[in-house]
């Protein structure tokens, strides 16, 4: 039996890439403006998903999500040995009102080794349907899949019938793809608290748990406000959502 050995060059080459975009983005996260923007194209994706009716994410599936993550650009690539990359934001439901809470900032950084070639970017928005997948946003680090279930979600503006909208399912993923990919899937993600992004935003050591359930976040800056009242009316609670 053959042994295939991966060459050093391409091998080489791709840490070397996955570094410099580590390495670039970091620095321009490390800038307020960039936490602004996420919070501004997250609400872009969201609203552009909606738009579109034959594809979009029915009502009944946004009105009775407890969560929704957004990924407004997730770069996967590779050739064999593959990365994944992106920001995004998380926010849940107020139980006491239905309303959307202050947003708390993730990463999702890892790799794959397995046929898969091209690059892609891709907006990925994630549903959390149920208390365990909320549960699994209060921890600085969860597996889509593994720790917690993810399906493709039902689509469709009016797709009340579709695909279980009993939302037994935790997560239901949402994507809009952006390039070319052969071979990639959403289970296996691990997503992490972005700890650092939560601080420098709200000037104050958060945990996730702080920001979106126990309300320790205190005055908001005006970009949170925003994204919160933009939630509010993109994915109202059911009963607004006639």
């Amino acid at each position: 039996m053959s042994t295939f050995i991966f060459p050093r060059t391409v091998l080489r080459f791709v840490i070397l890439g996955v570094a410099g975009v580590l390495l670039f983005s970091s620095l321009a996260w490390a800038g307020g403006e960039e936490r602004r923007k996420l919070l501004r194209d997250s609400v872009s994706v969201l609203e552009e998903i909606m738009e579109t009716p034959e594809k979009g994410i029915p009502f009944d599936a946004l009105a009775k999500a407890k969560g929704i993550i957004i990924f407004p650009t997730m770069v996967k690539g590779g050739f064999i040995l593959g990365i994944r990359y992106g920001k995004g934001v998380a926010s849940v439901r107020l139980p006491e009102t239905g309303t959307w809470s202050p947003p708390a900032f993730l990463t999702t950084v890892g790799g794959s080794l397995g046929f898969q070639a091209g690059a892609e970017a891709v907006d990925l928005i994630l549903l959390v349907m149920n208390q365990r997948g909320v549960e699994s946003l209060l921890k600085d680090e969860f597996t889509l899949g593994g720790d917690v279930g993810v399906a493709a979600g039902p689509v469709g503006r009016h797709a009340e019938a579709a695909a279980d909208l009993r939302m037994k399912g935790e997560i239901y993923s949402y994507s809009r793809s952006k390039g070319l990919f052969a071979g990639i899937s959403f289970k296996g993600t691990s997503i992490h608290a972005d700890n650092d992004a939560n601080e420098l935003y709200y000037k104050a050591e958060l945990s996730p748990k702080d920001i979106l359930i126990l309300g320790k976040a205190g005055k908001l800056p005006e970009s949170a406000n925003r994204f919160i009242q933009a939630l509010n009316r993109l994915a109202p609670p059911l009963e607004k959502s006639k």
